[in-house]
């Protein structure tokens, strides 16, 4: 009787234990899920700031370009459309970094980039001060990318 006791007491023990076990390993499942779920969405962000302000630099570039050579004016009010339709693509990633990444050193840099790529509008006094804004425009791209990158190593360490 008093093993039979001792074996009941045993299993239910060893049901406990086994589901305490199952519950934490859940917990922990859940909590790298939701971290890969974050950080999936901080690169899509970063990403996708990149592409957007890289889609309206070039768009500044072609309708400065298009002004400075002498192009139709229609032909120049068809690039400014599409450069504010690029300008104003890039509200959503940059909404969306903002809400995603925290980071002080990724937000500027998120700024220095949208900044010196806004900056090229005022670049279209002649083809060398448009180049340079460029070229402005692009080193703080590149800034952007590296100090993101750095982040998101950091994070995922």
């Amino acid at each position: 009787m008093l093993a039979t006791v001792l074996a009941i007491a045993g299993t239910l023990l060893g049901s406990i234990v086994t589901g305490l076990f199952q519950h934490a390993s859940a917990g922990r499942t859940e909590k790298t899920a939701r971290r890969e779920q974050h950080r999936a969405a901080q690169l899509e962000a970063i990403t996708a700031l990149a592409v957007a302000i890289s889609d309206h630099r070039t768009a500044m570039w072609v309708r400065g370009d298009a002004r400075l050579k002498g192009d139709p004016e229609d032909r120049v009010r068809e690039l400014q459309t599409r450069s504010h339709a690029t300008r104003s693509a890039v509200t959503r990633p940059l909404v969306a970094l903002r809400l995603h990444v925290t980071d002080q050193a990724v937000r500027e840099a998120a700024d220095a980039m949208v900044g010196a790529t806004y900056a090229m509008r005022d670049a279209y006094t002649s083809t060398d001060d448009l180049t340079r804004a460029r070229a402005a425009a692009l080193a703080a791209h590149d800034r952007f990318v590296d100090v993101s990158a750095q982040y998101l190593q950091i994070q995922s360490a």
